[in-house]
């Protein structure tokens, strides 16, 4: 057997596993946002549970927005481009929030 070169290598696997990758990603900050908010409104509106929820929703519709334009990328071409830094940067910067505030809301 002689050692796979870069012609024989498929380039379809490795952007439909980033895209799925994205995919969970955005299901489980749709999740964490859910669940803070039910946590946040569960013992009643409160003016500090509605900022926060208001502020997990801006964070997980600024992900979901990223999330979007990245898997639409992924799927377009056979050799997506690379995520821009600031984007990624975004992303990252939204997951963090997403969790912080989550992890407020339900302590």
């Amino acid at each position: 057997m002689s050692p796979s070169t870069a012609a024989d290598r498929d380039p379809g696997l490795q952007p439909e596993r980033t895209r799925l990758a994205w995919r969970r990603t955005t299901l489980s900050a749709t999740v964490v946002a859910v669940l803070a908010a039910k946590a946040a409104l569960h013992a009643g509106p409160t003016p500090a549970a509605l900022v926060a929820t208001a502020l997990c929703c801006a964070l997980w519709l600024g992900f979901l927005t990223i999330a979007h334009h990245r898997i639409r990328s992924l799927a377009s071409t056979s050799r997506p481009p690379v995520i821009a830094p600031g984007k990624a940067t975004a992303a990252a910067l939204c997951t963090v929030g997403l969790a912080v505030c989550g992890a407020i809301l339900v302590a």
